[in-house]
């Protein structure tokens, strides 16, 4: 998926709202912000928003030093997440359909993201997206892959989203190998969140090598790209994913809540829509 125009003005909220977790200093903000906007139009019109956003977060990391502006935040969610997890696990144990029950708590998680400009309570989400159609639904080729498939690739999104990431994984029949970012970025899941999350008790954890917000291929580890092209099914959480492999073809299944207009439009749903949707499907 290309970035639309509408993206733009979203790159400029994200670095001022990054960059006010780092200081209370309006001229280096500012600073910032200027070098974002005599870098932005010399990327190719092409790229994808992870592709961009990548450039932007980057600027942050470079003219202030830190390179985890969302550590707090993302304990916060994880910590807050984890809190969720017994009577979540309670839910599902109840529930006549155990992995859709499963599946719709991952997306739900999905909501954990500051890199959108959505505001989210997260308890409220939940019980929400519990009853909330799918605005796409491809749930029965999901379950056929699921079936014929010996492994899973997961794609992780944002901290925090990593504890409901978990209670899906629990409920697969299949090994799991789940990705993360190979550094911080935004609130993305690096391997320390993973850990945090208790991912490490139910998949291999690997880093894709990616540094973007999301997974851009061209920019993953030789060894991610083997992995991801050997899979047989790949669950893809989240924006910033769905923005990197929209284009992709294979046994691509995402994940995840529209929370922005450009994202909704792009696949054809309601801004606020859940969907399972699998690639090119």
């Amino acid at each position: 998926m290309k970035a639309y125009l509408d993206c733009y003005p979203c790159f400029f909220r994200q670095a001022l709202k990054t960059m006010r977790l780092i200081t209370q200093d309006e001229k280096k903000i500012l600073e910032v912000l200027n070098q974002i906007s005599l870098t932005l139009p010399k990327l190719s019109f092409e790229a994808t928003p992870t592709e961009i956003g990548r450039q932007v977060y980057k600027i942050i990391s470079e003219k202030t030093g830190v390179i985890d502006p969302y550590k707090a935040v993302k304990k916060k969610y994880i910590d807050q997440a984890l809190s969720f997890y017994s009577d979540l696990k309670k839910l599902i144990n109840s529930s006549q359909d155990r992995l859709m029950t499963a599946i719709r708590l991952a997306i739900a998680g999905n909501i954990i993201d500051f890199g959108s400009d959505a505001d989210f309570d997260l308890e409220e989400d939940i019980q929400k997206i519990l009853i909330q159609d799918l605005a796409v639904d491809h749930s029965q080729q999901f379950y056929d892959a699921l079936e014929k498939t010996e492994s899973i690739l997961y794609l992780g999104d944002n901290a925090g989203e990593t504890v409901f990431d978990r209670l899906l994984i629990e409920e697969l029949p299949k090994p799991v190998i789940y990705a993360v970012r190979s550094k911080p970025v935004i609130n993305d899941a690096t391997w320390e969140d993973a850990v945090s999350s208790g991912l490490n008790k139910v998949a291999e954890i690997v880093s894709s090598g990616c540094d973007a917000p999301g997974i851009v291929l061209k920019l993953c580890s030789s060894e991610f790209l083997e992995i991801f092209r050997s899979a047989a099914l790949i669950i893809s959480k989240g924006q910033g994913n769905y923005e990197g492999l929209s284009e992709e073809k294979g046994s691509i299944f995402f994940l995840l809540k529209a929370k922005c207009s450009v994202i909704a439009h792009d696949i054809g749903v309601k801004e606020g829509s859940i969907v399972l949707m699998k690639a090119n499907g």
